[in-house]
Protein backbone atom coordinates (compact mmCIF):
# COMPACT_ATOMS: atom_id res chain seq x y z
CA UNK A 1 0.00 0.00 0.00
CA UNK A 2 1.15 3.62 -0.99
CA UNK A 3 0.77 6.11 1.99
CA UNK A 4 0.22 9.48 0.92
CA UNK A 5 0.58 12.74 3.79
CA UNK A 6 -0.09 16.01 2.93
CA UNK A 7 -0.29 18.05 6.07
CA UNK A 8 2.67 19.36 7.85
CA UNK A 9 3.94 17.56 11.18
CA UNK A 10 3.72 20.95 13.05
CA UNK A 11 0.24 21.18 11.89
CA UNK A 12 -1.22 17.72 12.33
CA UNK A 13 -0.36 14.66 13.76
CA UNK A 14 -0.90 12.38 10.22
CA UNK A 15 2.27 11.84 9.29
CA UNK A 16 3.47 10.42 12.90
CA UNK A 17 -0.11 8.25 12.62
CA UNK A 18 0.74 7.39 9.02
CA UNK A 19 4.08 6.10 10.09
CA UNK A 20 2.54 3.86 13.15
CA UNK A 21 0.07 2.30 10.98
CA UNK A 22 2.46 0.99 8.31
CA UNK A 23 3.01 -2.59 7.38
CA UNK A 24 5.57 -4.93 5.38
CA UNK A 25 5.27 -3.89 2.02
CA UNK A 26 3.70 -0.19 2.47
CA UNK A 27 5.79 3.23 1.26
CA UNK A 28 4.85 6.81 2.08
CA UNK A 29 4.53 9.65 -0.51
CA UNK A 30 4.75 12.66 1.27
CA UNK A 31 2.87 15.58 -0.79
CA UNK A 32 1.98 19.54 -0.50
CA UNK A 33 2.53 20.11 2.76
CA UNK A 34 3.24 16.73 3.60
CA UNK A 35 6.60 17.68 2.62
CA UNK A 36 7.61 19.13 5.86
CA UNK A 37 7.84 15.98 7.19
CA UNK A 38 10.82 15.07 4.87
CA UNK A 39 13.11 17.56 6.57
CA UNK A 40 16.04 17.22 8.33
CA UNK A 41 15.84 19.29 12.25
CA UNK A 42 12.64 18.96 12.70
CA UNK A 43 10.45 17.66 15.47
CA UNK A 44 9.53 14.55 13.09
CA UNK A 45 13.13 13.75 11.52
CA UNK A 46 14.11 10.86 14.38
CA UNK A 47 11.06 9.25 13.44
CA UNK A 48 10.71 9.76 9.60
CA UNK A 49 14.44 8.22 9.69
CA UNK A 50 13.31 5.69 11.60
CA UNK A 51 10.75 4.19 8.86
CA UNK A 52 13.14 5.37 6.52
CA UNK A 53 14.78 1.48 8.09
CA UNK A 54 11.72 -0.25 7.47
CA UNK A 55 9.56 1.23 4.63
CA UNK A 56 10.38 3.74 1.22
CA UNK A 57 9.93 7.39 1.72
CA UNK A 58 9.22 9.86 -1.49
CA UNK A 59 8.84 12.98 -1.48
CA UNK A 60 7.31 15.17 -3.95
CA UNK A 61 10.13 16.90 -5.39
CA UNK A 62 8.24 20.18 -7.04
CA UNK A 63 6.33 20.57 -3.35
CA UNK A 64 9.59 20.48 -2.08
CA UNK A 65 11.07 23.17 -4.31
CA UNK A 66 7.87 25.48 -4.43
CA UNK A 67 8.28 26.02 -0.28
CA UNK A 68 12.41 26.46 -1.36
CA UNK A 69 13.33 23.16 0.64
CA UNK A 70 15.03 20.96 -1.64
CA UNK A 71 18.39 20.95 -0.43
CA UNK A 72 17.45 20.42 3.41
CA UNK A 73 15.83 16.52 3.25
CA UNK A 74 16.63 13.92 5.40
CA UNK A 75 18.96 11.16 3.80
CA UNK A 76 17.44 8.40 2.04
CA UNK A 77 14.25 9.81 1.04
CA UNK A 78 13.11 9.55 -2.69
CA UNK A 79 12.43 12.78 -4.43
CA UNK A 80 9.72 12.54 -7.43
CA UNK A 81 8.38 14.17 -10.01
CA UNK A 82 4.56 13.93 -11.11
CA UNK A 83 5.39 11.49 -13.04
CA UNK A 84 6.70 9.27 -10.49
CA UNK A 85 3.83 9.95 -8.31
CA UNK A 86 1.78 8.18 -10.73
CA UNK A 87 4.40 5.79 -11.43
CA UNK A 88 3.89 4.84 -7.59
CA UNK A 89 0.25 5.10 -7.34
CA UNK A 90 0.53 2.14 -10.16
CA UNK A 91 2.94 0.26 -8.52
CA UNK A 92 1.24 -0.62 -4.97
CA UNK A 93 -2.22 -1.85 -5.20
CA UNK A 94 -3.43 0.79 -3.01
CA UNK A 95 -3.47 4.19 -2.00
CA UNK A 96 -4.00 5.39 1.42
CA UNK A 97 -4.51 9.49 1.79
CA UNK A 98 -3.94 10.20 4.89
CA UNK A 99 -5.17 14.11 5.63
Amino acid sequence: MLHTVNKSPTERNTLESCLKHLKKGCAVLLIEDGVYGALKGTVSTKLVEQALKHHPIYALYPDLEARGMQDRVIDGIKLVDYSGFVDLAVEYPSVQSWL
